[in-house]
Parts: C-alpha cells; sequence; structure tokens
C-alpha cells in the first residue's frame, strides 16, 4: 500500500552507523548531513572517496565497504580495494593507452595493477562547508606506452537537498519516499609542460561507484535504440550469459543481473547511452539512479578493454560491473557491483582543465512512487521489468 515502509533490505546489512564506526577506528571520516535526514560519509585519508551514504539515522548503509581489506592494513596491492560509494580513477584501464598495465606485458588478471598514484596517500581539504567538502590531489601516472601525465584534480562533494534534487531530476521528490543525493564534481588539469595528444594517449575522469548488493538488484540502463552501431559491450571479461543480461531493444532498456556473484561487465557508447543509468530492488523497494556529464557532442572516449586496439578512443560512456571471481579457484574483489561514468577523452594544453560531474540518488519507498522517478529519469516503468531472474 502507499505509504507503507518497504521491507529491510538485507536483515544481515551494516546500518551507516554501524560502518561509520568500524570507519573510524581505522581513520577519520566526515559526515555531510541533508535536512531532509540524508546522509553520506566522505575520507580524505582513501583518496577522497563518498564511502557510503543512507537515506535516514539508523538507515542501511548503502555503499560498499570492504571491512576484510581495511582491518588488514595493506597498501600497494594490485587493487586496494577499500570500497567506496563514489572514488576518482583515471582510464584507460587497457590497451595501447592503458593505465592499469605495465609496457609489454599481457592484458591478463595477474599483471594487472592499479596505478598507485590512485589508490594510496591522503588527499587534502582544499574547501569545505556544512555540505560540501572539496579535495585536491597531484600526481603522476604512466601509460602502456610509458606517456607520463602529470595531473592535478580538485574533486567537490556534496550532499543535496530536496530543492536540488527535484531541480537534478525533474521532478519532485515523491511523498512516502526517503532518499539521499549527493554530488562529486571532478575537475581534471594538465599540470604538466606538454599537451596530451591523441597519438599518445589521452585520459579521462572516471567515477566508480561500488554498491552492497541487495536480493533481486538489477542494473536499469536506458539506451538510444536509434543509435549507430551495437547497443552494448559485453565482452569484457568473457561475454554475459543471456541470463544475465537482457536487452530490449524495442523499449530501449537493458537489464543486468548483479548479486556481486559473477564477475562480469558491460558498457555503453555515447551514441547509445542516455544521461542516466540506475540499478532496482524489487524485493527491497530500492531504486539508485545515477547522473552525469553528457556533452552533447562528444564521440572520443577512452577503450579500457584489455587488448590492443583498433580503436583506442571507440571506448564506453558508462560502464556496470558485477564482482564475482576472477578464475575459477579465486576469490571475488569484495561481492559488490558498480555503476561508472567517464568523461570523454582529455584533450588538454598545459594547464586546462576538463570537469566531470557525477550525481547518485537513493529512494526507499512504495514502488508506485519509485515508478514515477524510473519513468522520469530513466524512461522506464519498473512495473515493466520481468518479475524473475532473466
Amino acid at each position: 500500500m502507499p505509504g507503507t515502509a518497504p521491507p529491510s533490505p538485507s536483515k544481515s546489512a551494516a546500518t551507516f552507523e554501524e560502518d561509520i564506526a568500524f570507519l573510524t577506528q581505522h581513520g577519520s571520516v566526515k559526515i555531510l548531513k541533508s535536512a531532509d535526514g540524508g546522509q553520506i560519509a566522505v575520507s580524505g585519508q582513501y583518496q577522497g572517496r563518498v564511502m557510503t551514504s543512507a537515506v535516514e539515522q539508523g538507515g542501511q548503509s548503502l555503499g560498499f565497504i570492504n571491512r576484510p581489506f581495511i582491518s588488514e592494513g595493506k597498501a600497494g596491492t594490485p587493487f586496494d580495494n577499500y570500497g567506496g560509494e563514489d572514488r576518482f580513477w583515471l582510464g584507460p584501464e587497457g590497451g595501447q593507452f592503458g593505465l592499469y598495465f605495465a609496457a609489454q606485458k599481457p592484458f591478463t588478471f595477474d599483471n594487472w595493477q592499479t596505478p598507485h598514484a590512485l589508490q594510496e596517500g591522503t588527499w587534502s581539504v582544499l574547501h569545505e562547508t556544512p555540505t560540501s567538502i572539496t579535495y585536491s590531489h597531484s600526481m603522476t601516472v604512466s601509460n602502456y606506452g610509458q606517456r607520463e601525465f602529470k595531473v592535478a584534480i580538485e574533486r567537490e562533494i556534496s550532499i543535496l537537498s530536496s530543492a536540488q534534487a527535484s531541480e537534478r531530476l525533474g521532478m519532485p521528490i515523491p511523498e512516502g519516499v526517503r532518499w539521499v543525493g549527493f554530488s562529486t564534481s571532478n575537475r581534471l588539469s594538465n599540470a604538466g609542460s606538454d599537451a596530451w595528444s591523441e597519438a599518445s594517449g589521452l585520459l579521462s575522469v572516471w567515477i566508480l561507484s561500488m554498491f552492497a548488493p541487495v536480493p533481486g538488484t538489477r542494473v536499469l540502463i536506458p539506451f538510444d535504440p536509434q543509435g549507430p552501431g551495437e547497443v552494448v559491450n559485453d565482452r569484457y571479461f568473457g561475454k554475459v550469459p543471456a541470463e544475465r543480461l537482457l536487452v530490449d531493444d524495442q523499449k530501449g532498456y537493458l537489464l543486468f543481473e548483479c548479486d556481486g556473484k559473477y564477475r562480469s561487465k558491460i558498457g555503453l557508447r555515447p551514441e547509445r547511452a542516455r544521461a542516466a543509468l540506475g540499478s532496482y530492488s524489487e524485493p527491497a523497494r530500492l531504486l539508485t539512479l545515477v547522473l552525469y556529464t553528457k556533452p552533447s557532442h562528444a564521440t572520443r572516449y577512452v577503450n579500457s578493454m584489455w587488448e590492443l586496439q583498433k580503436e583506442p578512443y571507440g571506448g564506453d560512456e558508462i560502464n556496470a560491473y558485477n564482482d564475482g571471481p576472477p578464475a575459477p579457484g579465486k576469490p571475488p574483489l569484495g561481492g559488490f557491483y558498480e555503476m561508472e561514468s567517464s568523461s570523454p577523452a582529455a584533450a588538454l594544453a598545459p594547464g586546462e582543465s576538463l570537469t566531470h560531474v557525477h550525481q547518485i540518488f537513493h529512494f526507499s519507498g512504495p514502488r508506485e512512487a519509485l515508478d514515477g522517478l524510473a519513468q522520469k529519469v530513466l524512461g522506464v516503468s519498473l512495473a515493466e521489468l520481468p518479475k524473475t531472474r532473466l
């Protein structure tokens, strides 16, 4: 019935306060709160990440926190997976201009190495208000072709008011819905003395949002049915099985099963992608929406496929990842799922900058209210989605 509180997404899920208590045992965390009850946890210690969020005090922690890894106190691993609901990375991942493989190394999981500069060190606080915090950081990274990039980053994290959220969503927040919304504005600058060019490789802002799957979670992505080329790239880590990916060419949306148990990844190029994507759990009555900067005429996006590429600037604008074992007998990276957005390839002269904004909204409440949000933002009715596994 409208107005009835939804069931708890997971009886074993940590509350926001429990995750904050854990995180503060290992470092400092800043909490930003909205007047509507939503709150987010932010950490400079973990490279300016939004670690997690909740729709209300005492509510479930909605981001993925990798407690075992944090407790072990490790650093310098191939992937320092602290978790985090919104983290800053740079693309591309693989290919002749990739940042995550050393020169001449095969593009295999055993050779994959997140650049140390992206996952180590505390980021500095530049500005702070009761509802926002801005971090700054400088780093140097090198690509597969051994091109070096000197980079400066500014990252403003803001929790959103109901007025701000309504303006960005294009509709008021429905009554009877508990929610939280936040935005990260990510400015990438060329801090070196040479221009960045396609011939030697370009970078992109790559924002990755890690969530703890609740029962029934599916990523829901609208696309342009009339766009050129394939709808979805589902070949990153082997073709995604049909029972985990449904593509509806007529209605213009896809569903991607995200349970944190089967390693798979999908991506959409800018000609197909809309300016929003999301995820939905029917049992939990939990709708998550992601909005991001989508320049209207941008077509050159870095390619992160793990191979030498024919189209190094024919990459995806958005991605979704479901975690799982990378190989038989190997453990998963943590059991999370991700929704990701990227900026266009940044051909920046010295001193020039590019800004990419990534916004996340969680809504918990009656399906009728969530359906209105899904229809407005994603153009898809939740009532039309298949009720069973794909």
